[in-house]
């Protein structure tokens, strides 16, 4: 909504796009709230990142999810996003291909852990192969003095009132996990 997520969808495409042979793309799901219901809360107009359907999915290698924290779950646009996928679901053709997630939080207490473990149930069903960053982003997963979000799950970002935008360190995580799961999904592909 405030562009916490697109932010870092950026830095995981520069990422993925820095592995030789790989091709990262930005998509949005659509908005499910109103241009009225917007504008009582602020958010600024919708980038023009390309939105994306269900089918868009089938073409893809891999995937890196990101998404809004609404009450410790994945937005309901994700989710809306997600169910209509059903498609897909019944002919498997998800299944097998390596996927991540990220995340965006309002507060440190905000879901960080719980929007992942929520999503990955997303994952399961379509078959898809989860894959988190675990440590691999190595020191800069044990950061305490700075405010950092992310964790052994995905890269993460706490937005705030919507005012704090993503720390550097924040955006070299997201950098790392896009090169990292480029990397793996490179590697399933040739072995496919």
């Amino acid at each position: 909504m405030y562009g916490h997520v697109e932010k870092l969808a950026e830095e995981i495409q520069k990422g993925a796009a820095s592995v030789e042979g790989v091709e990262a793309k930005l998509w949005q799901v659509p908005e499910t709230l109103s241009e009225e219901i917007l504008g009582k809360m602020s958010a600024p107009p919708k980038s023009d990142v390309p939105v994306i359907t269900p089918n868009d999915l089938a073409e893809a290698d891999g995937f890196v999810f990101g998404f809004p924290t609404r009450f410790g779950m994945m937005s309901a646009q994700f989710k809306a996003f997600l169910d209509a996928t059903g498609g897909l679901w019944r002919t498997q053709q998800l299944a097998g291909k390596p996927a991540g997630i990220f995340y965006s939080t309002g507060s440190q207490g905000g879901g960080q852990e719980t929007t992942a473990l929520t999503a990955i149930t997303q994952l399961v069903h379509h078959g898809m192969i989860f894959v988190p960053i675990g440590y691999t982003f190595g020191a800069g997963m044990f950061e305490m003095e700075q405010v950092k979000g992310g964790s052994p799950y995905g890269a993460g970002t706490y937005a705030g009132d919507g005012s704090r935008m993503p720390s550097e360190l924040e955006f070299a995580q997201a950098f790392h996990q896009g090169k990292y799961i480029a990397g793996i999904t490179k590697k399933l592909k040739a072995a496919a």
